[in-house]
């Protein structure tokens, strides 16, 4: 890179936190403390079918939110950095302000 910002990177990253079925993914895979997990663990716990399900490890795994690492023929995945949940936890409160704001501009608006 030569000292310009990375927005492909970035894009690519929150691209990937993009869909409701990844966004699962991640909150099974953090769920299972220690020693991560596989997709079998993973399909049960969201319902998608495997395939599916390894689709977006993938997809997060390229985006480097995901690590994998071999045990046996199980592939074990877990979170590149924990801080990825704390991203996490913040979009959810600017969502929940946002609706909040949402709400109490319907309100004023009814009483006038």
């Amino acid at each position: 890179m030569d000292g310009r910002y990375d927005y492909e990177r970035e894009a690519e990253f929150f691209a990937a936190l993009g869909h409701p079925a990844r966004l699962r993914i991640l909150e099974s895979v953090a769920g299972h403390a220690g020693g991560g997990c596989c997709a079998c663990e993973i399909e049960p716990e969201i319902g998608l079918d495997q395939s599916t399900i390894s689709r977006h490890l993938l997809t997060l795994k390229r985006a480097g939110i995901l690590t994998s690492r071999k045990d046996g023929v199980r592939v074990i995945y877990e979170l590149a950095d924990e801080r990825v949940l704390e991203l996490l936890r913040l979009a959810s409160e600017v969502i929940a302000a946002s609706v909040r704001g949402q709400l109490e501009t319907l309100k004023a608006r009814g009483r006038s």
